[in-house]
């Protein structure tokens, strides 16, 4: 079930807890901030990050514990054939003997990266644009739209955009780039 809401309160805060040796956390106040909201399983969660990816123009930055999705990774490619500069940061388990979505963005040329400082590399967001933020439990995964409980946010804020991209670049300057010798 899919729910649009299109005003938060002004007063609405939301922490965001950024994984470093320090917790950071910082207040972002979502004033008049428009929002998708998604339940799985079936609530059309890939759907929506393919048709956000989809109108992607200049950027597109992701964090992914767990993507297998064909679905999504076919929209990144799209997006990227189109010119829109992407970059993925996988957890490690992505490394696997088998082909991976890793491998496949990779020989696509989209420059994907290794973020194996961590125990789990545990997150699932995209930004687009420096403007949209998806996040939430859904994994890009097949599994994650048919069978799991999940839920997913579209949140469009440039200051929350912010946020994230200041943490993606903290996990990017960290992980290890993703090359030929990992196939």
């Amino acid at each position: 079930m899919r729910k649009i809401i299109k005003n938060l309160s002004i007063g609405l805060a939301i922490f965001l807890f950024f994984a470093s040796s320090d917790t950071q956390a910082t207040d972002v106040f979502l004033n008049n901030t428009p929002a998708q909201v998604y339940f799985g399983p079936s609530g059309g969660c890939t759907s929506a990050i393919v048709k956000e990816i989809g109108k992607a123009k200049q950027e597109i930055l992701v964090q992914a514990y767990s993507f297998t999705s064909k679905e999504i990774a076919k929209a990144l490619v799209d997006a990227h054939k189109r010119g829109v500069h992407a970059e993925i940061i996988l957890d490690k388990s992505n490394r696997t003997k088998r082909y991976s979505a890793a491998d496949f963005m990779f020989n696509m040329g989209i420059p994907t990266y290794i973020d194996a400082q961590h125990a789990i590399a545990h997150n699932k967001i995209m930004i687009i644009d420096k403007e949209t933020v998806i996040t939430g439990s859904f994994n890009f995964t097949k599994a994650a739209e048919e069978k799991n409980a999940e839920n997913l946010l579209i949140l469009k804020n440039k200051d929350l955009a912010k946020q994230y991209i200041e943490n993606w670049n903290r996990h990017k300057e960290h992980s290890e780039v993703y090359g030929e010798g990992e196939q």
